[in-house]
This record gives C-alpha cells, sequence and structure tokens, in this order.
C-alpha cells in the first residue's frame, strides 16, 4: 500500500475534483492524508465553526484524516516558508505519491498550491535543511481538475468511480454552507456528476474522475486497464 498525500487549496477541493478517486483508494488500504493550505473562510454563508464541521464529516464519508496548514484564505504566496511547511508535511507521511490542483486555473490560490506543492517535493528530499521527518522524494505527482476556467479537461488519464460516484456526492454535499444552502451553487453538483458521466464515456464506464501527469506513469501489466 502507497503513502499518499492530497493537497487542496480550500477544503472541498479534493471532493470536488477527485472525492471518487479518495473513497477508492481509502476503499483499498491506501494511507491517505488530505492537506487542506486554507480553511476556505470567509464565504458568504459560511463560518470557521460551521466549515470545520463539514470539513469533518466530508473526510468521514471519504474515510481519509485531513489536516491543515493554515495559510489565509484568498491569499496564498508562492513562498519559501509556505514550501517549506508543505515539504515538512511530506517528510512526516512519507509521501510517495502527490495529487495536486492542475496548474491552469482562474483562482490565485490554486495556481499558488500547484507551484508551492511542486517545490515542496523538491525541498522534501533535501538532508542538510531543518525539515521534520526523513528525507523523500515522492515518486509521483499527479495533478487533479478543481478548476475555476470554464473549459473542458483534457486528461492523461481517468480513474472508474463508478462504484463512488454516490459516496463523492454525499462529501460534497457535507459542505451546506457551500453547496446546499446557497442556491446559486446547488447546480454545481449536478454539474459535476455530469462531467464524470462525460469522463467516464471516455473510458467505457458510467463515471470517471480525470488526471494529469508531466511525468510518464509506469504498468507492470494491462490488467488494471478499464475493459482488458
Amino acid at each position: 500500500m502507497a503513502n499518499i498525500l492530497v493537497v487542496g487549496p480550500h477544503p472541498d477541493d479534493q471532493e470536488l475534483g477527485m472525492g471518487g478517486t479518495i473513497i477508492k483508494l481509502a476503499e483499498q488500504g491506501h494511507n491517505i492524508l488530505i492537506l487542506d493550505i486554507t480553511n476556505g473562510e470567509p464565504t458568504p454563508h459560511g463560518s470557521l465553526e460551521e466549515r470545520e464541521k463539514e470539513w469533518t464529516l466530508a473526510a468521514k464519508i471519504m474515510g481519509a484524516p485531513r489536516q491543515l496548514l493554515g495559510l489565509k484564505n484568498r491569499e496564498v504566496l508562492h513562498t519559501l516558508d509556505a514550501r517549506h511547511a508543505v515539504a515538512g508535511i511530506i517528510r512526516e507521511h512519507q509521501a510517495e505519491i502527490i495529487f495536486l490542483p492542475f496548474e491552469e486555473d482562474a483562482h490565485p490560490d490554486h495556481r499558488a498550491v500547484t507551484r508551492i506543492v511542486e517545490d515542496a517535493r523538491f525541498d522534501a528530499k533535501l538532508t542538510k535543511i531543518d525539515l521534520p521527518g526523513e528525507p523523500i522524494y515522492p515518486r509521483w505527482m499527479i495533478y487533479y481538475y478543481c478548476t475555476h476556467l470554464r473549459w473542458v479537461a483534457n486528461p492523461t488519464f481517468c480513474v472508474d468511480i463508478t462504484e463512488q460516484m454516490e459516496k463523492k456526492i454525499d462529501a460534497i454535499k457535507a459542505y451546506h454552507t457551500q453547496f446546499v444552502v446557497p442556491e446559486k451553487n446547488r447546480p454545481i453538483v449536478d454539474w459535476l456528476r455530469s462531467m464524470n458521466a462525460y469522463m467516464g464515456s471516455r473510458i467505457g464506464v458510467p463515471y470517471a474522475e480525470p488526471f494529469f501527469t508531466k511525468e510518464p506513469l509506469g504498468l507492470n501489466g494491462l490488467g488494471s486497464l478499464v475493459g482488458i
């Protein structure tokens, strides 16, 4: 089983982008840690107390623990301190695989988090640096889509989440102040289901989540490919 770190700029980004895959990996027994860079507040209908209840419930539904880094929402910057803070968590978790947001995005926090995590991967392997944990260089960086741009993702691979789709929706709806209370946000859940259905159609299954890699993934056979 692998040590997996799933990094999101705000609580709910991981659920929206790859909640089904988190559930699937947790069901398979992988050691997953969800890392929220900010607490996501302020929002029009939320509060820090409500948001914490929501992200705790969502994590329980997905079956993975989560940790808050504590940078300021809407003001995330790519700094050395931020890099080292994430690198320390990578080392403490001994993350072999890191999921992070796709780099093209309209939200400044999302773009900054991607750069922070990419550089933290490098920092985490350094031996002469004052960071907790043992040095490690995560083998794979995999990008998920939680973008604010109005375009269709062009992934390098998709994960079948047919059996996890309803749990994913439950995890998203756990964010009551974000996707249930505000009427204008309610269609996001339906849109997301449609998007996952479209991605599923690309690989011949009812629902799938898209991912992107800059480095090639290695296979030791074709047994895990959908349709084989």
